[in-house]
């Protein structure tokens, strides 16, 4: 953050960029199979999309994971809280064993992954449209 808590341009445009990397990257993932994978991608591009958003329009770093919440901050369309909603809890459940009764890794399939990249696509326009 800069002087007074005010948000770079350059600040935004880094995490506008890392989402739409890990966008690609999630893309990549649920082509390659590696669907848990392609999850949390997703959940990351959202993630950093609506870090971007808020950044924007209210001068200020989002801590933790919260999608539901920073999607709120921002005063989100229901269809991106929607979306925030779909993807907030995969930050945890496709990472750690001991927060689902399984392995991520044989949890996910193609038809959740896209699922999750839909989610993901919806954040992803809407903060588009907004920075």
């Amino acid at each position: 953050m800069e002087k007074g808590g005010l948000a770079s341009r350059r600040q935004v445009q880094a995490f506008w960029s890392q989402s739409r990397a890990d966008f690609a990257t999630a893309l990549t993932l649920m082509d390659a199979g590696v669907y848990y994978a392609s999850v949390f991608f997703s959940q990351q591009t959202a993630e950093k999309a609506l870090k971007a958003a808020v950044l924007r329009h209210a001068n200020k770093l989002p801590r933790g994971h919260h999608l539901i919440q920073m999607a709120d901050m921002v005063e989100a369309p229901l269809d991106v809280m929607n979306a925030a909603a779909e993807l907030n809890a995969e930050f945890l459940t496709t990472r750690n064993p001991e927060m689902v009764e399984g392995v991520p890794a044989q949890m996910y399939d193609k038809k959740s992954a896209r699922l999750h990249i839909k989610a993901a696509k919806v954040v992803l326009d809407w903060v588009k449209s907004t920075i």
